[in-house]
């Protein structure tokens, strides 16, 4: 029983999602962090780092994670409305998250920053798995 929840969760889609989630979380912390070290509010920088990281994720998650190769005008588009929109969902709860502790909490904000990057880095691979990529197929490497 193990060994099959293990050998599930450690399917290139997932490895490779997981390797690639961690690259998008450095954009969106390194966006993050640069922007509140100029001045800028937690709270713009945090939108901010969330557009690029977006524009990052939605290319390597299309082309390495989910292998989705269709470039047909009509699917890409469709793709990426999907995805943006999914992401959208997953922004406000990062915003929201992140006001909830900052604000409210008084937590610190990259202590908060890396525990709301937690729960955003799941949803996503969920809704990237259920909503958007989920008519692509186990590829090998």
């Amino acid at each position: 029983m193990l060994m099959k929840i293990w050998r599930k969760f450690m399917s290139r889609e997932v490895i490779s999602y997981l390797i690639f989630g961690v690259l998008t979380t450095l954009v969106n912390w390194v966006v993050y962090g640069m922007m509140v070290k100029t001045g800028v509010d937690y709270r713009i920088a945090t939108a901010a780092a969330w557009v690029i990281s977006v524009l990052f994720a939605y290319v390597v998650n299309k082309i390495f994670v989910f292998q989705s190769y269709d470039m047909h005008l009509g699917f890409v588009i469709k793709e990426v409305i999907s995805f943006t929109t999914c992401r959208a969902a997953s922004g406000v709860i990062e915003m929201v998250l992140m006001v909830i502790m900052v604000s409210w909490l008084n937590m610190d904000e990259y202590v908060s920053k890396v525990l709301v990057s937690v729960v955003v880095v799941v949803a996503n691979y969920v809704f990237s798995k259920l909503f958007i990529f989920r008519n692509s197929e186990e590829k090998p490497l």
